[in-house]
């Protein structure tokens, strides 16, 4: 996966390939990549939290965060959760770090175990770059400065004779005004990667929210997600979009087919206006989304209110024209969100206008107190600060009350 491993786009994916995998497959999330950071227990509990919540089933944590912090039994221990796993996720953090900590264990044997016996091993975000023959230090390049190198990956891959450099990120977009595509190294530090890279290898990028899942047994590939795969070699590349199935033979020996210029038959064609719809689609979501967070954050009622009911309008739209049911299922769990979001905020409202309503009573009170002791002057200057803020009081002879100027 290039990304969103726990994010909605990824539920049905998750769902799918659970599903394959019989009754009562055992998940397990490896906690390594993350090891290193303060949040890493965080980070876990969301990737069980986020099982238990959209996927509806269990997710336990293997933890090997680094062969220093664990001893012998609880290293033993979580090498016998992913000796017994059938389903296992791998996800965010550093991917040298995560080889780092990885070689000289059984993690590499045990995963080729773990896809060889008919498990499924989802490496994700920081994970995907362990698997190939190369990994890419992304933290010390983008935020340090380091050379432009590339570091040994575990090069799972090639016990399935597939000789690849695995890129998540590929079409990431979080630098605003600088280039961050290609996980982060943007263009021109890319291509000189790229020239380092052996003749025989070749580059897997994956779009963020996009899944490439490699069927060993049917000896073939499908894209699932919002966004699309890059197979390149050698500066010359092939793009395969969502529901696009095509040969493993294809990943290991692409130069035929990039020559050509032409994907490999495909189980599922798609024509240019499908996939013009689907970005049409997905753009209309995700600018919903930034109206919805802007409206949120700015405390507009109105503008928040109208991008829910703008979703709304644009999910039954969606289905009106047939679009994917995969789609509209990940555009649902993002509005289940939005609503969740929504919930929250107002839930905190709420309890802000309890603290807001007792103390303008307290004001109230205190003012009361000074003018049955006569203290005119105090009174009427807690009136006036109260006014400032659009309160006004009333007074008459049972007492006093305050309302919000209209």
């Amino acid at each position: 996966m290039g990304s969103g491993e726990l994010t909605a786009t990824m539920v049905e994916v998750h769902k799918s390939l659970l599903a394959k995998l019989g009754d009562s497959p055992k998940a397990v999330f490896l906690d390594t990549p993350a090891g290193f950071q303060l949040n890493a227990d965080q980070i876990s509990q969301k990737a069980a939290e986020y099982f238990t919540s959209r996927i509806n089933y269990p997710l336990s944590i293997a933890s090997f965060k680094s062969r220093k912090a664990v001893d012998t039994y609880e290293a033993k221990q979580a090498f016998s959760m992913l000796n017994s796993a059938d389903y296992v996720l791998v996800g965010p953090g550093s991917p040298t770090y995560a080889v780092s900590q990885w070689q000289d264990t059984p993690v590499p044997a045990l995963i080729k175990k773990l896809i060889e016996d008919g498990g499924c091993f989802v490496a994700a975000s920081a994970a995907a770059l362990t698997v190939g023959a190369l990994t890419l230090p992304v933290y010390e390049i983008y935020k340090v400065g380091s050379d432009l190198s590339w570091a040994p990956g575990m090069n799972i891959l090639s016990y399935f004779d597939l000789d690849l450099v695995v890129i998540p990120h590929w079409n990431n977009a979080e630098g605003g005004t600088h280039d961050t595509r290609f996980c982060y190294m943007g263009e021109p530090r890319f291509h000189e990667l790229e020239k380092q890279i052996p003749a025989h290898v070749s580059i897997l990028g994956l779009d963020e929210h996009t899944a490439c899942i490699l069927d060993f047994k049917n000896q073939e590939a499908e894209v699932r997600g919002i966004g699309s795969i890059c197979l390149r070699k050698q500066g010359e590349e092939i793009t395969f979009s969502n529901g696009d199935r095509f040969p493993l033979d294809v990943l290991r020996n692409p130069s035929s087919v990039i020559q050509k210029k032409t994907s490999a038959k495909h189980e599922k064609k798609r024509t240019p206006q499908t996939q013009k719809q689907d970005e049409t689609f997905w753009h209309s979501i995700h600018s919903i989304e930034s109206q919805f967070s802007d409206g949120i954050e700015k405390k507009n009622i109105n503008q928040t209110i109208n991008a829910v009911l703008d979703f709304d309008k644009t999910l039954w739209i969606a289905q009106e024209n047939a679009e994917s049911p995969e789609f509209l299922s990940q555009a649902r769990e993002k509005f289940r969100e939005m609503v969740v979001c929504l919930g929250t905020v107002l839930s905190s409202t709420s309890q802000t206008e309890k603290r807001f309503n007792k103390l303008v009573e307290e004001l109230l009170s205190l003012r009361t107190s000074f003018r049955e002791k006569k203290q005119w002057q105090e009174a009427d200057e807690i009136r006036r600060c109260l006014e400032q803020s659009d309160i006004i009081i009333d007074d008459d002879p049972a007492g006093s009350s305050w309302r919000i100027k209209q």
